[in-house]
């Protein structure tokens, strides 16, 4: 029993010495952020759509982007994937990343990686995880387009914080320059921008409304499968609606004339 405890012990400040830690992970029994202010996050936020991923992905291949501490790549595991890549552009994360997966005993990597640079993978995986991740970019629509282009094979499990009303109105296909009253409607799409912080965090940049993130998501050419919680769809890939020709002109290219 002494061993034990000494163990628990060592345990304990391998992981205090990791920390602060955002996802709340259970490591042989203790909890990596038990006074997390959303409560037992994520697990809270998975229990309401893990039933839309199939219980058994026959060993699909997933790509967990912005993985954190791998909370949703171990998950993924669990369910039977294949091969699972976690990256994150966070060094501090990816630490706490590995050291949960080895302890959990699951073969997951890990890559320090923008969302940015995912063309570089030069892979397409069969489900894309992009958790909380689109709020935090200064570039959200380069980044799904991005996503779209490059890594997502065939479906994509996405959330993103929303503020602002939750209602998704009809719209025309086009307005007149003239046109006004539009965007004052609650459910016009909508990202509000954040100048400075919000929960005093200085990544938050961008938060949208629900038609905001449902119009980005067709934009990219995302088809919505499921909306199992305010926050999170299930997305199938699919054509983009308003563009003819590929949007990737990153600035500063040049095309031929």
């Amino acid at each position: 029993m002494a061993e034990e405890t000494k163990n628990r012990l060592l345990l304990q400040d391998e992981i205090a010495a990791l920390g602060p830690w955002f996802h709340n992970m259970r490591i042989r029994g203790i909890e990596t952020a038990p006074d997390h202010f959303l409560g037992d996050y994520p697990m809270v936020k998975w229990r309401a759509f893990k039933h839309i991923v199939p219980e058994d992905l026959g060993g699909r291949s997933v790509l967990d982007i912005g993985c954190n501490a791998g909370f949703y790549a171990q998950e993924m595991k669990r369910r039977n994937a294949g091969r699972v890549l976690g990256i994150d552009s966070d060094p501090h994360y990816l630490r706490q990343a590995k050291f949960a997966a080895e302890q959990a005993g699951v073969e997951i990597e890990f890559k320090l990686m923008s969302v940015y640079d995912v063309a570089e993978l030069r892979e397409k995986f069969d489900l894309v995880l992009f958790m909380g991740v689109l709020y935090h970019l200064r570039h959200p629509l380069l980044a799904l387009d991005l996503l779209y282009e490059h890594v997502v094979g065939d479906e994509m499990l996405f959330q993103c914080m929303q503020r602002g009303a939750d209602t998704v109105g009809s719209l025309e296909a086009d307005y007149d320059f003239s046109e006004w009253e539009i965007f004052d409607r609650p459910d016009y799409p909508k990202l509000f921008f954040v100048e400075h912080r919000f929960a005093d965090d200085p990544t938050n940049w961008f938060i949208p409304n629900r038609a905001g993130v449902e119009a980005l998501l067709r934009s990219a050419g995302f088809a919505i499968k499921a909306h199992p919680e305010r926050e999170v769809y299930l997305l199938q890939r699919g054509v983009r609606p308003y563009l003819d020709e590929p949007t990737l002109r990153v600035a500063g290219s040049r095309t031929k004339p």
